[in-house]
């Protein structure tokens, strides 16, 4: 069963048979505006956590989108090449930005669950 992890920030991941999705949160979308750039990885890039992996871009500001854990990048979502607005339609499902595998499961501990960011974010 897939099971949903947050970032300080404002990433978010669900995890599934040590496949990551990453994306960023619907606050975050609603924080940057309408996006008109997204710039995805490369699938095969490996990342380490904390690393600058993508680029959001709108209308406002270009904002860098991190690892949220190690791992490498198997897959980017091709949809937002075309629609940058599927981020902020539905960010925390079809837009979402790549997929990764796990290389260290346990760096999962530090991150929050939806109960925690959602408390950070009141």
């Amino acid at each position: 069963m897939a099971k949903t992890y947050f970032t300080e920030d404002h990433e978010w991941l669900r995890v599934e048979n040590g496949i990551a999705t990453v994306g960023i949160t619907d606050y975050a979308q609603e924080q940057l505006g309408d996006l008109v750039f997204v710039d995805l990885p490369e699938a095969g890039k490996a990342v380490s956590k904390g690393d600058a992996v993508a680029v959001v871009e709108s209308v406002k500001a270009a904002s860098d989108v991190y690892a949220p854990v190690d791992g490498e990048v198997t897959e980017r979502n091709q949809e937002l090449s075309s629609d940058p607005s599927l981020v902020n339609s539905s960010a925390e499902s079809n837009g979402w930005l790549w997929k990764m595998k796990l290389s260290d499961e346990s760096q999962l501990d530090g991150l929050m669950d939806e109960a925690a960011y959602k408390a950070k974010l009141a």
